[in-house]
């Protein structure tokens, strides 16, 4: 199980939300490459990085910066947040350390935008499915759809999509604890590899996804906050 730090960006700067508000932020850094230098020197083997204005406006409002801690860091990353078109895409996708890019809105949106990126772009583009009450949350989760979480993942079947990243969005920023009945819903639901995001805050939280079929657990305020400890998070993930 791979630990993920995250680092979300918004007016270029790494900060954190709770619940996905952005009326609601807490400014971590002035410079969000040298806290993925930080995390790189802690032991992360990914970094998730997250365009939060983009994610908002609908494109690269942070690009330069992301584009700073891709060029700064030697660990592959992955970026979301805006993506929600073929140019955009190509930006990031150029860097060969961009693992894959997240699609979120558009996945529901554009179905056949996300059919074409799949296909140029075998096995680095993933969904970013962010989920209210079980029900799909788009544009920044600023608008709440009526399909739910479960219904758009089995949608992505079968295409291409190389991971599901899962973040509910009540736990998220929250440091309650992690929503594992519904992630591993999610999981046993599809054949895609899922990673789980949203209210991780402990080594007990972490392994509580023990059992549960994911590829890894995004890690973001807890981090920030110093509940937990990058290194020991890892070693609690073995």
């Amino acid at each position: 199980m791979l630990i993920i730090p995250a680092i979300d960006i918004k007016d270029k700067r790494c900060v954190r939300l709770t619940q996905g508000r952005m009326d609601a932020e807490t400014v971590y850094s002035d410079d969000p490459v040298q806290v993925a230098q930080k995390w790189q020197s802690m032991g992360a083997r990914l970094i998730h990085l997250v365009d939060l204005n983009g994610a908002v406006e609908g494109n690269a409002k942070n690009f330069d910066v992301i584009k700073g801690i891709i060029e700064g860091v030697k660990v592959p990353v992955q970026i979301g947040g805006g993506i929600r078109d073929e140019k955009t895409a190509e930006r990031y996708l150029f860097f060969p350390n961009v693992k894959r890019i997240i699609i979120g809105t558009a996945a529901y949106e554009a179905p056949e935008f996300l059919k074409t990126l799949t296909r140029r772009y075998p096995g680095r583009i993933a969904v970013g499915i962010d989920a209210k009450d079980g029900h799909v949350a788009i544009k920044g989760w600023v608008t709440v759809t009526d399909e739910s979480a479960i219904g758009l993942a089995k949608r992505l079947e079968g295409i291409g999509v190389a991971a599901i990243i899962y973040t509910d969005i009540s736990r998220d920023g929250m440091l309650k604890g992690p929503n594992i009945e519904a992630t591993k819903e999610m999981a046993e639901s599809v054949s895609i590899p899922v990673v789980a995001s949203g209210g991780v805050s402990s080594k007990k939280d972490i392994e509580s996804y023990r059992g549960v079929k994911i590829e890894g657990v995004i890690i973001g305020k807890a981090l920030y906050s110093g509940d937990l400890d990058l290194k020991e998070a890892i070693e609690a993930a073995g």
